[in-house]
């Protein structure tokens, strides 16, 4: 059979092979989003299902996020005393840092 395709080569055979690409690569993140899809569903009670997209979406979460989510709540921020590593700074600027805009003239 010419054309250098074995003629027992399934109907695959004649597509590109394509390269793997991990799906913390495609959403663009550090955290391993199949470990984390292994986590929610070990954790799962009733052997409820989980969806593809819940590991993604929990992966993105930062620990810049849980602080701003933390300190940003009076009750939270009370009740949670730790430092959380890798979490950055809250934004704030003081009021004195702030400049007066200037006045517009009215025409």
């Amino acid at each position: 059979v010419g054309g250098g395709i074995s003629p027992w080569a399934g109907k695959d055979s004649r597509k590109a092979k394509t390269k793997v690409v991990s799906r913390s690569q495609r959403a663009g993140l550090q955290f391993p989003v199949g470990l984390i899809h292994g986590h929610l569903k070990s954790r799962m009670t009733s052997h409820g299902r989980v969806g593809t997209t819940a590991a993604v979406y929990s992966a993105r979460i930062t620990p810049c996020h849980l602080q701003l989510a933390i300190r940003g709540d009076e009750e939270l921020d009370s009740l949670i005393k730790a430092t959380i590593a890798g979490d950055g700074v809250i934004p704030h600027i003081h009021k004195s840092l702030i400049g007066k805009k200037p006045q517009q003239k009215t025409v």
